[in-house]
């Protein structure tokens, strides 16, 4: 028992972090990703920078939100589609509760109702609460639907013991929240919790938190059940001023609440489009490089040919974060059929071969394999800008291979 406390403290001595004063949530993020990158605490998919990192004992983390007094009394739970947050979507199935999950990017609305088959077994419920699973069992939920949602379970990159959150800084959790709220599917007696590793729970100061930021009641982690008792109000609705007209055009549900406030009389002013510096992440979570981001000093490079000709980049995009594959970097030379995929590492690239086996796209099979011409050439820091095309490296090996003539290289 002394052995058992005397490592506990150990880990969280090991594991306290201390932020620079005016420290950033982005400089946050970057200090947790890159220490459970360090500490190796991750599952696939990896590197976690830009994700919602899928921690090793998560699956043990999420299992306690069956043990909540608050999930005995609910009917219907929303849970975020990150792998991390795999067993509480199945807690919920199991429990023949109402499981509602995020439409991805809310690309096609708001969420969508998870419908497993009559009779489920065990095997089947747990198909369904895979990300494939919430793809192939799932109904549409629009912003006209009667919902009341009791709980809602949320992924973050960082949590501190008084309920503030930070997720990957793309603002889906808090965003889907305000939406819920306007809707009227959630209120002051929703309880939302995050499931983390324990060193994700750090100190992360109140004057970082604003008005449209998601706060959390129970932070669940493989060794702790922390209740929060936050005393910031969470999110009312959407806070148009927050937002502005590309972030709309992105969003089609949002558009269309924004019609509807604006029918109703609300103020629905967008605010002016903005630089958010450092708190300025990549455009997608699930893995191509933002602006901010840099690449290794070496990468492991991915063929992927068979490409359909009129499949867009962004479809490609799509079927490669549903199969958890995206990469660091994205090489998209569609005239060409083929697109190039660079990852962290051999395991990272290895481990996005066995997830892109069986790919199909519009009727036409594609097929991957290591690149036979490896990119490990020096980069210096990453502008803002994405790099011209002729900057892709020389051919050295047989066409299909190499990234000469790049048609788009996404970042």
């Amino acid at each position: 028992m002394l052995l058992r406390l005397a490592s506990l403290i150990a880990f969280v001595v090991e594991t306290c972090f201390v932020f620079s004063p005016g420290a950033s949530k982005w400089d946050i993020r970057q200090k947790v990703w890159d220490y459970i990158e360090e500490k190796n605490l991750a599952n696939f998919p990896r590197p976690v920078h830009n994700r919602i990192p899928n921690f090793k004992g998560a699956f043990g983390a999420c299992a306690k939100v069956s043990e909540l007094q608050v999930f005995s009394q609910t009917a219907e739970v929303k849970v975020d589609p990150d792998k991390p947050l795999e067993g509480a979507r199945l807690a919920v199935l199991q429990a023949r509760k109402t499981l509602l999950v995020p439409t991805p990017r809310l690309r096609t609305g708001l969420f969508n109702k998870i419908a497993p088959p009559q009779g489920a077994s065990k095997e089947q419920l747990r198909i369904c609460s895979s990300s494939q699973g919430v793809k192939d069992f799932s109904v549409p939920v629009g912003l006209d639907a009667k919902v009341k949602v009791d709980l809602v379970v949320v992924g973050s990159v960082a949590v501190s013991e008084k309920g503030f959150r930070i997720g990957k800084g793309e603002g889906y959790a808090d965003m889907e929240y305000g939406m819920m709220a306007s809707m009227g599917a959630v209120d002051e007696s929703t309880v939302v919790v995050t499931v983390v590793h324990d060193c994700q729970v750090v100190d992360i100061p109140e004057e970082l938190m604003g008005s449209h930021d998601l706060t959390v009641d129970y932070i669940l982690t493989p060794t702790r059940v922390i209740k929060t008792n936050c005393q910031l109000p969470k999110p009312q609705g959407i806070i148009w001023t927050k937002l502005d007209t590309e972030k709309l055009e992105k969003i089609p549900i949002l558009r269309k609440l924004h019609a509807l406030e604006e029918q109703a009389g609300k103020d629905v002013t967008l605010g002016a489009g903005k630089s958010r510096g450092k708190e300025q992440g990549p455009e997608e979570g699930g893995g191509e490089a933002g602006s901010q981001r840099k690449l290794p000093l070496s990468v492991t490079t991915v063929y992927l040919g068979g490409i359909p000709a009129g499949l867009r980049v962004s479809e490609l995009k799509t079927a490669l974060r549903e199969r958890e594959a995206a990469p660091l970097r994205l090489t998209w030379q569609g005239a060409q059929h083929r697109a190039f995929l660079d990852y962290s590492d051999p395991q990272a690239a290895d481990q996005a071969l066995e997830a892109l086996q069986g790919l199909c796209l519009n009727d036409h099979s594609l097929q991957a394999e290591l690149a036979k011409s490896q990119r490990g050439s020096k980069r210096s820091g990453q502008s803002s800008r994405r790099p011209r095309p002729s900057t892709a490296p020389k051919s050295k090996t047989t066409p299909p291979d190499t990234k000469n003539n790049t048609e788009k290289t996404e970042q």
